[in-house]
């Protein structure tokens, strides 16, 4: 029997309890930052049935009533009636959050952003491959794509049946790099108590899943699977625990990359589990676009309270032109990796989109909002550098 080489990636839609709590860490994050982007905001949120619990820490000059926020986002998701088991309308909201330790904010505390230190030590992954048009590996956009048109589905009333709650997973087929095709698509979705599911699997599959597989021009002969265990009513906080922060994979390269640990949620840009994750996808985006390699992962590492990295590293999978001296020559030539220099650069406290748009379907690859670090604006000097 012929072994093949798969690899498989996955999304969950808005409803899910984590991302419903990732959503709301978002929310209030943007609140702040609206008002005074100098905030520093690190926001953890729990959901379970009808509960919402926050927590955190913020130094900010003004105060959020994250009360109307909680509501409004379950509400804005479909959580709106009691029979979901969570209802924005009734919904509980425990504010638990504190002041910011004043150590930890005297650390990111700079009169200028070129001597802006770390808000917190740690490791931060960026990666890029050659494989599709958005430098990003197949499985996670295929994921992302089913959930968003799933969702949008159900929110247009065209996918009657639907509740919130849905996974996506896409298991991509590299057994012949000249033709990856996709081997299998699985989706689960919470749903209605009287739904025929029968029609609710048809629907999926010719709705849902066969249009996404041509949206990227791939076969629609996938093996594919609908609900696996059958029914799926009882969904969102009801059966199960929301947590912020827990859907790292999901945020970033489905498994394809390394992942330091920390998350995006709830946490403004002088957190480097944000920003350098963010530069590090910049710099790894722009090397393969340049045609330094097929694939590139680029690491950083930062000390609280220290502007620049401790250190940068590649990987780059036996796909380079280059030598990794050289690589790394070019990065530091090129790439200003200083905290307060990354938030510079992608105005990052001043952003023009909303943290919270990024909640859902990943913070890289996205082609539906113009995300400073997905620009390929350093393409021509990469080459003119490594062309000396």
């Amino acid at each position: 029997m012929e072994m093949k080489t798969l690899f498989t990636s996955e999304s969950v839609s808005m409803g899910h309890p984590d991302k419903i709590c990732d959503q709301i860490a978002d929310r209030i994050l943007d609140a702040y930052l609206s008002i005074d982007p100098d905030s520093h905001v690190a926001i953890e949120v729990m959901a379970t049935n009808n509960q919402v619990y926050v927590s955190g820490e913020v130094t900010s000059k003004v105060h959020i009533d994250i009360r109307p926020i909680v509501k409004d986002t379950l509400i804005d998701i479909g959580y709106d009636k009691d029979e979901l088991g969570t209802n924005g309308y009734t919904v509980e909201v425990f504010d638990l959050i504190k002041k910011q330790s004043p150590e930890i904010n005297e650390a990111v505390t700079a009169k200028d952003l070129e001597h802006l230190g770390a808000g917190d030590q740690g490791i931060m992954f960026g990666y890029a491959t050659s494989e599709s048009s958005t430098y990003m590996p197949l499985g996670i956009s295929i994921a992302h794509a089913l959930v968003r048109r799933a969702t949008n589905l159900r929110k247009s009333g065209a996918f009657e049946w639907a509740r919130p709650d849905m996974k996506a997973q896409c298991t991509m087929d590299y057994t012949d790099l000249n033709n990856i095709k996709i081997h299998t698509l699985l989706m689960s979705i919470q749903h209605n108590p009287d739904t025929d599911m029968r029609v609710f699997t048809s629907f999926v599959h010719d709705n849902i899943m066969v249009p996404v597989a041509k949206e990227f021009g791939l076969n629609t002969d996938f093996e594919y699977l609908v609900n696996p265990s059958g029914s799926f009513v009882l969904g969102g906080p009801s059966a199960d625990t929301g947590m912020s922060g827990r859907k790292v994979i999901v945020d970033t390269y489905g498994g394809s990359a390394e992942h330091g640990g920390g998350s995006f949620s709830g946490k403004d840009p002088t957190k480097v589990d944000r920003s350098g994750a963010y530069m590090a996808r910049y710099i790894a985006k722009n090397l393969v676009a340049a045609g330094v390699a097929t694939r590139i992962l680029v690491q950083l590492s930062y000390a609280i309270g220290k502007p620049s990295p401790i250190s940068i590293g590649i990987k780059t999978y036996h796909s380079a032109r280059y030598s990794d001296e050289k690589i790394l020559e070019c990065i530091s030539s090129i790439f200003d990796c200083r905290v307060g220099m990354i938030i510079k650069q992608f105005s990052l406290t001043h952003p023009s989109f909303w943290y919270s748009d990024l909640s859902n379907y990943g913070h890289f690859g996205r082609t539906d909002i113009d995300l400073p670090w997905e620009r390929l604006d350093k393409v021509d000097e990469i080459k003119a550098f490594l062309s000396k």
